[in-house]
């Protein structure tokens, strides 16, 4: 009889444990669903921001490189020509992330940048997963309709897609290149945003960052910081050589700079997740301080 009770309390606890499994993991599926459903619209505005962005890209960068372009033609100088399409690029940036669209989603259009505020406690799992995923299809989208309007253009070889291809340093020196301006590009992001008198530019400072970087650090790596950004381009470019650079280096320096913030701040993470904070949209990510565990510190 003992042992007969014993073995009906194992298969009990058994069953116990299965049924608490699979209720966790409905009550998983159905906050995803959850997710999807209520913050769509939102998915949708990233996917469209950053589509607009990669056109943007693409644009300025068949004006730059294009040989039968006019500014190829009277501007001469590959640095110039890197500041007209740094320029570009910096203000297509502002105005995506200042739009009603940018104003909502928050502006992030990196994957990079979402998965470091989600580090910071900013936005649920399921949240940053569609985000990223929105990113990714925004940014392909961008690149399709650009190759469509440009038509063959996009693709001579002198703009291949606008893809982001390590210099003439190689693969290691890229890495590291990506790894400091993603790094710099989040430090930035958020520590002025958390300044009182700084924090309604931070989409400025965001755009005069790309526009700059891609200036003095497009040489080294081709300035991407965004894992969607050089994805869209390798794929219609077909160039898939050292992609593994622009899925690692982004994530890791904008993580870094996270761990970095909050080492300085004692474990409290930012206010905000928004680029835009000044506006009254729907917002589906966390406000407030809240203390986030640290890594280091």
């Amino acid at each position: 009889m003992p042992r007969l009770f014993a073995s009906t309390s194992r298969i009990s606890t058994i069953v116990a444990g299965s049924s608490l499994a699979q209720g966790a993991e409905r009550r998983h599926k159905l906050k995803a669903i959850d997710s999807l459903r209520l913050h769509w619209p939102d998915y949708l505005m990233e996917a469209g921001g950053l589509s607009i962005y990669m056109f943007s890209v693409c644009a300025f960068a068949t004006l730059s490189w294009h040989p039968a372009s006019p500014i190829r033609q009277f501007i001469d100088g590959a640095i110039p020509r890197r500041a007209v399409m740094g320029l570009g690029i910096g203000t297509a940036l502002i105005a995506v992330v200042v739009s009603p669209w940018g104003r909502r989603s928050g502006g992030h259009l990196n994957p990079a940048m979402t998965l470091a505020f989600y580090r910071l406690g900013k936005l649920e799992l399921w949240d940053m997963l569609f985000y990223a995923g929105s990113q990714f299809l925004g940014a392909l989208a961008g690149v399709a309709v650009a190759a469509h309007v440009l038509r063959g253009a996009l693709g001579n070889t002198a703009v291949h897609y606008a893809v982001t291809a390590p210099g003439v340093y190689g693969d290691i020196v890229a890495f590291v290149a990506e790894v400091m301006i993603s790094f710099v590009l989040m430090s930035t992001i958020l520590f002025v945003s958390e300044h009182e008198h700084l924090a309604r530019y931070t989409p400025y400072f965001a755009g005069a960052l790309v526009a700059i970087c891609f200036v003095f650090e497009a040489p080294l790596s081709g300035n991407s910081a965004n894992p969607a950004r050089s994805f869209a381009s390798a794929m219609f470019a077909s160039y898939w050589h050292a992609l593994w650079i622009y899925f690692t280096a982004p994530p890791f320096g904008m993580l870094a700079a996270a761990e970095a913030f909050l080492f300085f701040r004692a474990g409290v993470g930012p206010f905000c997740a928004k680029l835009h904070h000044a506006n009254h949209q729907r917002c589906v990510f966390h406000h407030g301080y809240r203390t986030v565990f640290r890594f280091f510190g």
